[in-house]
């Protein structure tokens, strides 16, 4: 069974940087059939997608949040993480990873089941 579970801190605070693990099982990250994407969601704006890294470790980024977010992997531990850099309260979401689909009807169809993170002082 596809898997994909989050982890990282739940608390930071305001300037610091957010780094939170995705690790998937059941299926590769060097898969080319698939994408290892980001996805937050907040009362304020709702679901907004982070970006996403490939089979080869190329990324995508938001463009609202290009200038801090990153994107890595460890294709040895099947993880991959999202580094949010210089957080802010805007930044309280629950943070999801999830894998979409490159070929056909396209879309997410594994999802990990969230975590929360609070940025505070």
């Amino acid at each position: 069974q596809v898997q994909l579970q989050e982890s990282g801190p739940g608390l930071v605070k305001p300037s610091q940087t957010l780094s939170l693990t995705c690790t998937v099982t059941a299926s590769s990250i060097t898969a080319r059939s698939y994408a290892w994407s980001w996805i937050r969601q907040s009362p304020e704006k709702g679901l907004e997608w982070l970006g996403v890294i490939a089979y080869d470790g190329n990324t995508l980024i938001s463009p609202a949040l290009e200038s801090r977010i990153s994107i890595s992997r460890d294709t040895s531990k099947n993880q991959y993480s999202l580094h949010v850099n210089s957080v802010t309260p805007e930044d309280t979401a629950v943070y999801y990873c999830a894998r979409a689909r490159v070929h056909g009807e396209g879309g997410y169809d594994y999802w990990g089941q969230g975590t929360q993170v609070t940025v505070s002082s």
